[in-house]
């Protein structure tokens, strides 16, 4: 009879102990379980990442949307993922101020970046791949050398954390937002700031660079897109959203196309070249926080809070699938 007694406690310590928690992390998970705040695709489209509050990364096949696997090891919210120009390399920032450097392949993680003393916020790599570029909100961007993982240059915001950071086609300026409502262009070779663009009274929360490299468009405050001269630093045009606030923007590789989620569960389709309102896309039941094209303009990808990931048809602004 004594063994009986004994067996609850021998349970709890094995618990306790991790005996049985490798076996209970074998079983297969499906979908964030928190919001979803940063979706990347590869660079050949095949593949989707998100980023997500519940602290990990995920795999997605796009043709299928069946979850490939689940990337564990940031210790808080990861708040931005991007692929490496090959594909082979995904990198992941988050609020527990880390970089990690993951293998697409087989989901080994290759190596932590540390120095950022506040949460990383974006992520870039350079167009060769072997560099990548990260913005924090310890007012600081880091440029990492991703094969040994050093830091081999810092910029250095004057005050306001990072927003945002893009990087120009032509892989010679980086252009980068940040909570003192300035943006800036930055010299990649030296980390001489080259220029600032006129103060706004609101922050530029997000921003692309034009395939041409003269334009940059983004997010000014929650509400208007705006168009900017990289040489001038001077406003070209500007143009509000008419069903509300914005939340993200990102733009298609080939410029032609704006996509902008916002905190009534839409996504909003712009023609860049005359402001035009393409579509509405409808589906998520909570804020849009994130939104992504694939390589070829054809997808978009957008993560929300309501914990999904869901893929539309650019052209006809049809539902594809949902990630969850």
């Amino acid at each position: 009879m004594n063994k009986y007694k004994f067996f609850p406690i021998v349970l709890l310590a094995c618990i306790a102990s991790g005996a049985l928690a490798t076996k209970l992390d074998l079983v297969p998970q499906s979908g964030h379980s928190a919001e979803v705040n940063s979706v990347a695709f590869s660079p050949d489209g095949k593949t989707l990442a998100s980023g997500s509050a519940d602290k990990t990364v995920r795999l997605w096949d796009v043709a299928t949307g069946k979850e490939i696997r689940t990337l564990n090891g940031h210790s808080e919210r990861v708040n931005s993922v991007a692929f490496s120009p090959d594909g082979k390399t995904l990198a992941s920032g988050g609020y527990d101020t880390r970089i990690k450097l993951w293998d697409v392949a087989t989901g080994k993680e290759l190596r932590t970046l540390e120095g950022h003393l506040g949460s990383v916020m974006s992520l870039a790599f350079t167009l060769e791949g072997k560099a990548i570029f990260s913005g924090s909100m310890d007012q600081t961007m880091r440029l990492w050398d991703v094969t040994n993982g050093t830091q081999l240059r810092t910029f250095k915001s004057p005050c306001g954390g990072v927003l945002g950071v893009s990087l120009c086609p032509d892989g010679i300026t980086l252009a980068s937002t940040s909570y003192d409502k300035i943006m800036r262009i930055w010299d990649v070779a030296t980390g001489k700031e080259l220029r600032q663009f006129e103060r706004h009274f609101y922050s530029v929360r997000s921003v692309s660079f034009c395939p041409d490299g003269k334009t940059l468009v983004g997010l000014f405050g929650n509400t208007t897109i705006r168009q900017w001269d990289v040489a001038s630093a001077k406003d070209v045009k500007s143009f509000r959203n008419r069903s509300g606030m914005v939340q993200t923007v990102v733009l298609s590789l080939d410029g032609r196309t704006l996509a902008g989620g916002t905190p009534e569960n839409t996504i909003t389709l712009w023609d860049i070249s005359d402001s035009r309102e393409l579509r509405l896309l409808e589906g998520h039941s909570d804020v849009v926080r994130t939104v992504a094209f694939s390589p070829d303009g054809k997808t978009l990808a957008s993560g929300s809070l309501d914990k999904t990931i869901k893929l539309w048809d650019v052209a006809t602004g049809r539902l594809l699938s949902t990630l969850n």
